[in-house]
């Protein structure tokens, strides 16, 4: 067994992390060439991509489970790298059937430019996954991928009981939460997230705005969203903090000490505008432990300001920049990121 480590990320440690994809974690030997490389370039930490079992399964070994015991033997750190809302990438579909995209197309985020000519086919009907998965693929500057909808209960529920299985199944030293967001304002149009919005609404309204969205929603299947667009916005975004609430609370039932942390778009009123991602509030609220902002541009002194700003932000919790370019690397050393 390998020895214990030191406590964890402390304000003033350095993280040195390696984002590992699961194509690395493809045999015993893979990962060990992977933790001896990662090492030898002074990497403390890896964020390992995980599946769970159906990775585990395909590849006849436990892939997570043999990259933590090497790791801790080799005293780096392993967070599970968890994409959360995203379920597929903007390629190809799955190849198993057992996925979510299959078992479930109906919890998936819906673009409001297609909404219409799907509420008309059965969401169970390969056709529904074919449209949806073809626009996406035709519009990967709108959306990097198929989504599902933290606005539907069953769907929340999926995931917390992942990531729930994930902590309980693997020594984990933290949840890295990836794609915790809407890939842009137009999506979530689905039947079932619209009543599930709907749902939510009718107990605010008077009976005679409850009985006039009705009798509109007879006619127009979008009635509630289009008559009551600021509404609908927040719905989903606080729909979406919920979800990192639950997520946090799950991981900490079960190992407290394991870090919480997410990536978030870097400016926080384009995350909350564009991607109802109002990380703001997840921090207010200690939803998070360590902030992972996407940091892009090639200007030195606005990177420096938007990292410095970002600090400020967390509030004294840790900020992960990952590193993209020398720039960012300069940045995240002159502001003395925590």
């Amino acid at each position: 067994m390998a020895a214990a480590l030191p406590p964890l990320h402390a304000a003033g440690d350095e993280v040195r992390a390696l984002w590992v994809r699961r194509t690395s974690l493809e045999s015993e030997d893979a990962i060990r060439r992977m933790v001896t490389s990662a090492s030898t370039a002074g990497f403390n930490t890896l964020f390992v991509q995980a599946e769970g079992d159906a990775m585990a399964a395909a590849q006849g070994f436990d892939p997570i489970g043999e990259t933590i015991l090497q790791a801790h033997a080799a005293g780096m750190r392993v967070h599970a790298w968890v994409d959360v809302a995203r379920v597929t990438a903007p390629g190809e579909l799955p190849f198993a059937r057992t996925h979510v995209v299959y078992q479930h197309p109906e919890w998936l985020m819906v673009p409001r430019t297609i909404a219409a000519e799907l509420l008309a086919i059965d969401t169970h009907s390969p056709d529904y996954l074919g449209r949806l998965a073809r626009w996406t693929r035709a519009n990967t500057d709108r959306a990097d991928g198929l989504y599902i909808s933290p606005l539907q209960p069953d769907a929340a529920a999926h995931v917390a009981e992942a990531v729930r299985d994930l902590v309980r199944r693997y020594a984990v030293d933290g949840v890295y939460l990836d794609h915790v967001q809407y890939p842009a304002l137009e999506f979530d149009y689905g039947a079932k997230s619209m009543a599930a919005f709907r749902d939510f609404l009718r107990g605010q309204l008077s009976l005679d705005e409850r009985q006039r969205l009705d009798a509109m929603e007879a006619i127009d299947p979008f009635a509630y969203p289009n008559e009551l667009p600021e509404q609908w916005r927040l719905f989903r975004q606080s729909q979406l903090t919920a979800l990192i609430a639950r997520l946090r609370t799950t991981v900490k039932a079960v190992r407290p000490a394991a870090i919480v942390s997410a990536a978030v778009t870097s400016d926080p009123s384009i995350a909350e505008r564009d991607h109802l991602q109002d990380w703001r509030t997840w921090v207010d609220n200690n939803f998070l432990d360590a902030l992972s902002p996407i940091v892009a541009g090639n200007d030195a002194a606005k990177i420096a300001a938007q990292v410095s700003e970002i600090a400020a932000f967390a509030a004294g919790r840790p900020v992960w920049v990952p590193i993209t370019n020398p720039l960012a690397a300069l940045a995240r050393v002159a502001n003395r990121v925590p």
